[in-house]
């Protein structure tokens, strides 16, 4: 969409005198106390000025900002948990939906859902579900927003037992381009539930949504680590390993830099079945080779879902790279080593991921995440934190991700994709993409939501 010729303190006068009278939450602008705070988000890299910041409250205060957006024609972005690292929650000049302080999560333990306000973070989510001894399946890092993560699809520790976040989405409330306010599930404008069940946030912003919960009482989780000059062999035995692992773990494997910046390999996981069969299942990871730890124990979930919180803080520089790998071959393997050898950040993980299990097939209803096929995801995590050494360590992950590509199959998870172009778009997508654009046509026809993952309308 165009932005208007209007300056941003025109904006922000307009939003103090027409805006601010009919909501609830407060208008920010620059100037304003919380404004810098405010438009940070995960991603240090991230630095922009919207015009205005809405910080809402309710529902309707979501409503009335998008009406205001729309008759001044400013650019939209929308704020959840404010995680993904291409920092699409933050625009330049236009007006930032900060939907961060509507975080309320509502706990129906008869029935096993749960009502959750699209400001919660997963932290915000588990700390209200574990109360009961229930859980859904919901990201790798506790701050992590619950809305954006599950529009995109959604993995986590519980993806292959539970499959993923969208999946076990039944339900939600959605304001539309034209300032309606929706219910949307396979009983209410089933197609659309459809899309938003990975579709990004294409259609609307999503203001509450409704999770099937799932009896999860402690886990097993944690780390086994050996010396990354052993890599080749903890890799190949992941490869093989999963062919046959339960579905009630979720294994990912890992190359890093340990706090006293000695080069690892890992295995990190969660095993989530019954307790005492979790040494019968975990015993041939911790019986390979010779590790350097062994730290996969009993834990509360709340504690594996913030597991990994510290390696990557908010405010450091993050720059991404994915793509599905069409075979984890010995060719494959050796690449990935080559590039980890000469990594640029000692806070850096490459991470192998394989989802399978549940999440290899479709809940009622359908979903738009179209890649359930059983593929190793690879994703290039680079994280550093001086500005200085930017170009270093993006120009490491191009040339990484650059050199993978006679093994990469053409997909891509969207919640790991950064700001790469209209072709990957649509290989995150996949075949599910025109159907996604009648979508988009029939539900944002002028693109007002276009800070995402676009999906261009053609009408």
């Amino acid at each position: 969409m165009i932005q208007n010729t209007i300056t941003e303190n025109d904006i922000a006068t307009l939003a103090v005198s027409e805006l601010q009278p009919i909501l609830k939450g407060k208008i920010l602008a620059e100037g304003n106390d919380g404004y810098d705070t405010e438009r940070k988000v995960w991603n240090g890299m991230i630095d922009r000025r919207p015009a205005v910041i809405a910080q809402c409250l309710t529902s309707n205060d979501v409503v009335q900002s998008v009406k205001f957006a729309k008759d001044n024609n400013l650019v939209i972005s929308v704020r959840g948990g404010g995680h993904n690292v291409t920092g699409n929650a933050v625009c330049d000049k236009g007006i930032m939906i900060d939907l961060s302080l509507m975080r309320t999560v509502s706990v129906d333990a008869e029935n096993q859902v749960a009502q959750v306000q699209t400001g919660a973070t997963w932290g915000d989510f588990d700390k209200a579900t574990q109360q009961y001894g229930l859980a859904s399946t919901g990201g790798l890092i506790s701050t992590t927003g619950v809305a954006g993560l599950t529009l995109g699809g959604g993995v986590g520790w519980l993806v292959r037992k539970h499959g993923l976040c969208c999946d076990n989405l039944v339900g939600a409330e959605l304001v539309t381009a034209d300032g309606s306010l929706l219910n949307v599930s396979t009983k209410e404008n089933p197609e659309l539930f459809w899309g938003l069940r990975g579709g990004g946030g294409n259609f609307g912003i999503v203001t509450s949504m409704k999770f099937q919960l799932h009896n999860l009482g402690k886990v097993v989780g944690g780390m086994i680590v050996h010396p990354q000059n052993s890599a080749k062999e903890v890799i190949q035995f992941y490869r093989e390993f999963m062919k046959t692992a339960p579905d009630d773990l979720t294994l990912y494997t890992c190359l890093l830099t340990s706090p006293d910046g000695f080069p690892v390999v890992g295995y990190v996981g969660c095993y989530s079945g019954q307790i005492e069969n979790a040494e019968d299942i975990l015993k041939p990871l911790r019986e390979f080779g010779s590790p350097l730890a062994d730290q996969m124990g009993p834990m509360s979930y709340i504690e594996l879902q913030s597991m990994l919180d510290a390696p990557f803080p908010k405010g450091n520089r993050y720059y991404w790279k994915s793509g599905f790998i069409k075979e984890l071959s010995d060719d494959a393997i050796d690449m990935i080593i080559s590039n980890a050898s000469i990594v640029a950040s000692p806070y850096t993980a490459i991470i192998l991921e394989f989802y399978g299990g549940v999440s290899a097939t479709e809940p009622e209803g359908g979903t738009s995440y179209p890649h359930r096929q059983s593929e190793f995801d690879l994703v290039i995590i680079s994280n550093w934190t001086s500005p200085d050494e930017d170009e270093k360590n993006i120009t490491w992950t191009r040339k990484f991700f650059d050199s993978m590509a006679p093994f990469l199959s053409h997909r891509v998870y969207m919640n790991a994709l950064g700001v790469e172009g209209d072709e990957r778009i649509k290989e995150a997508y996949g075949d599910n993409y025109e159907r996604l654009v009648a979508l988009k046509n029939k539900y944002d026809p002028a693109n007002l939501f276009c800070m995402n993952q676009n999906i261009k309308p053609t009408i």
